[in-house]
């Protein structure tokens, strides 16, 4: 007689959270040190003389910026879900949903995020204007001057106008981010709250809200928070993580790559987002937007497609 091993079941959902949780923390600091050390070896001691580089003040050691970013990501989102893959005994491309993704779907992916550019630069707007309560001014100005900084650094790791620095800050800021931070936020956040809340809506706008709350960028949180949760039902539709990588990435290369071509004409990477649009433009765009999603959705099954 042939027997079958069974299953094993997964373990609780609030221990694979604090599973996820212990290994960024790990992670983060380890990957941290490698990074450092790595950046010793490339650029010498300097970086400790001379520490502007890590808020993007010193372009001479901007690559020394882009490693350590790099090793963030690794560290805080890549290795807790490969951890947490491990620690339930199955490969990571299983264990989240990796299949090969379709062309078709694919393509309307690409076209979802071209048709929703409009929408999230106006949501954008919106959140960049927004203010809080004169009681609360203190904590505003201490919001804007995070802003202002993180700005800073944004710019300084996207300065350059060749080839390869274009190929460079598609690796650091889209293909890495893509990659690292999907598979933790959808992958292991979004499905841990599915096995536990059994509510897909709670689970992907928890986890989009988390996803946005990191970024500690405030006046983008709004932004942000839809990008996540537009990530989260594409992968909770389409069963496959590539599907919502491929949408952030094409977020995140959109970005850095109007923003070489901006330097590359010798333009200011400020105007990058102004668009002067009529109001109908922008109702069309979160019309076509809301259709692909309604095609997308019709075109997959979640039930038989998501891992739980």
């Amino acid at each position: 007689m042939q027997y079958t091993q069974p299953v094993k079941e997964e373990n609780h959902p609030f221990l694979q959270l604090l599973i996820l949780g212990v290994s960024a923390f790990i992670g983060l600091i380890i990957f941290v040190i490698i990074g450092f050390v790595l950046c010793l070896a490339i650029y010498g001691l300097d970086l400790i003389r001379n520490m502007d580089w890590m808020t993007g003040k010193d372009l001479k050691n901007i690559g020394a910026l882009k490693i350590l970013v790099t090793a963030q990501q690794i560290g805080l989102f890549l290795v807790p879900a490969i951890v947490l893959s491990i620690f339930e005994g199955k490969a990571p491309q299983h264990f989240y949903g990796m299949k090969a993704p379709k062309l078709n779907l694919l393509l309307m992916v690409f076209l979802i995020m071209l048709c929703s550019t409009p929408l999230m630069r106006l949501i954008n707007e919106w959140n960049m204007q927004m203010h809080l309560p004169e009681f609360l001014s203190g904590l505003e100005k201490w919001m804007r001057k995070l802003e202002d900084d993180g700005m800073v650094t944004t710019k300084a790791i996207l300065a350059g106008s060749s080839i390869g620095a274009l190929i460079i800050n598609l690796l650091v800021i889209a293909v890495t981010p893509a990659i690292c931070e999907e598979i933790i936020f959808r992958g292991g956040l979004q499905r841990t709250f599915l096995r536990w809340i059994k509510n897909p809506h709670i689970a992907i706008w928890t986890s989009a809200i988390i996803f946005s709350t990191i970024h500690f960028q405030f006046f983008g949180f709004f932004p942000r928070l839809f990008l996540g949760a537009a990530f989260g039902y594409i992968y909770f539709w389409t069963g496959s993580l590539w599907y919502a990588a491929f949408a952030h990435f094409l977020n995140n290369g959109y970005a850095v790559t109007v923003a070489w071509y901006m330097q590359r004409n010798n333009l200011p990477i400020d105007k990058a987002d102004d668009m002067n649009m009529a109001w109908y433009g922008y109702l069309i765009s979160a019309i076509l937007t809301l259709a692909l999603f309604w095609i997308l959705k019709e075109k997959t099954n979640p039930k038989k497609e998501v891992p739980l």
